[in-house]
């Protein structure tokens, strides 16, 4: 009897471990916010469920660790098998050589299911297919403190002044008319759009020293100081808390965000980022898709379970998913006739404002570029710098960078 059972337990164990040797283990990096990931982490169960000998690890990272980590990890042969986030990161990325080209792998059939701006194409290549498109800053407002958000920054100030209130009495602002994170550049270049400037010209080089630049920095710092309508001080977490807490009547934020807010009881609306009132130019958020890549030291034996679940990932249905969550503007076709995007009024709002954004470039000059811009940026806010002193330091530093880079 006690041979047969060591029989028995050797032959189980034997058997766990031959299952285990079996099964693969695809990892993915990512960078949605929470609303999102549940989502994500939903469809990965999901489709381990029914691939058994698949098991599939999620992990955040906030953007910019992300992108480095990733590098240093690729670099050094590791890393994961997908790694989703916005396109910006496809030049950067693909001139290091640490992803893969994706034409061979899908499909020319399957690719025209999808919307051709969600597909990233650098240097005749695809390096990224995209669960989502848009990813653009838009104005979002509470309707039970605003009904109409304003048209024009003339309105807006007026309306300001209004909404901005010391309720309680105790010499502190407890309500304010608009909050976003406009420490960072990217939460800037909407204004730098609505002054007529951009951050480089079709060759890439930086377009930082002129008059838009200037006026923009100018018209962010009297939002704060003069006109007084958002906080002295405002990150990405301040202006989120103020918004879910009723004490911001709008907020400037992306669709990753919207989700958050309707699950936290605001009644939300959608509408684009006010009129420059001085230059008649609507601002311009950066427009870009979201979407997933191949590590290039992705295993031969487990690219095909690779291609095979960002297939899955970006289906219609899981796209819908994110859809119903988030406010998204999914990339397949199929999904974006479906009723859940026709009819939500979200989306169409976010459709309008996509139509006057710029696409985000995905040349590596724009990781210099944000570096340049940064420092610079943050000292005018600081009071350390002038706008024109920190226009010619973005363009100076940028250039620097750039060369460097290329060097």
């Amino acid at each position: 009897m006690r041979r047969y059972i060591i029989f028995i337990f050797v032959g189980v164990f034997l058997f766990s471990c031959g299952k285990r040797q079996k099964e693969k283990t695809i990892t993915i990096w990512h960078q949605m916010q929470i609303e999102g990931r549940e989502t994500l982490e939903r469809a990965c169960k999901e489709y381990s469920a029914a691939h058994p000998d698949l098991k599939i690890v999620t992990l955040y990272k906030e953007t910019e660790e992300l992108r480095s980590a990733f590098q240093t990890a690729s670099l050094a042969g590791g890393g994961p098998q997908i790694i989703y986030g916005p396109s910006d990161q496809v030049g950067p990325f693909s001139r290091m050589r640490l992803i893969l080209p994706l034409e061979e792998l899908f499909s020319t059939d399957s690719l025209e299911k999808f919307d051709r701006m969600s597909l990233t194409y650098f240097e005749g290549h695809l390096y990224q297919i995209g669960d989502r498109i848009g990813n653009h800053l838009a104005l979002v407002y509470n309707k039970a403190l605003i009904p109409e958000p304003p048209k024009d920054t003339d309105e807006l100030i007026k309306l300001g002044k209004q909404l901005t209130k010391d309720i309680d009495g105790d010499g502190r602002i407890d309500r304010y008319a608009l909050v976003w994170n406009y420490t960072e550049p990217y939460f800037f270049i909407p204004f730098l759009g609505g002054f007529g400037g951009w951050v480089m010209d079709e060759n890439a080089h930086p377009t930082l020293d002129t008059k838009a630049t200037i006026d923009a920095l100018r018209f962010v710092v009297a939002l704060r100081d003069s006109v007084a309508i958002i906080p002295k001080e405002c990150d990405y977490d301040m202006a989120d808390a103020l918004f879910k807490e009723g004490r911001a009547a709008m907020i400037i934020n992306g669709p990753w965000s919207w989700g958050g807010y309707m699950k936290s009881g605001l009644d939300i609306g959608i509408a684009c980022i006010p009129k420059i009132s001085k230059t008649g130019l609507w601002p311009t958020p950066m427009v870009s898709p979201k979407g997933y890549s191949i590590n290039r030291n992705t295993k031969s034996d487990i690219l095909p379970d690779v291609v095979n679940l960002i297939y899955y990932l970006t289906s219609p249905s899981v796209e819908l998913e994110f859809t119903r969550t988030l406010g998204t503007i999914p990339s397949r076709l199929e999904a974006q006739r479906d009723s859940i995007v026709i009819s939500n009024p979200i989306i169409s709002a976010s459709r309008e404002q996509l139509a006057r954004g710029r696409p985000m470039p995905v040349v590596p000059e724009l990781r210099a570029i944000w570096d340049a811009m940064r420092p610079a940026y943050q000292a005018v806010l600081g009071g350390a710098m002038t706008p024109e002193e920190a226009a010619k330091m973005m363009q100076k530093d940028a250039e620097k960078k750039i060369k460097e880079m290329n060097e």
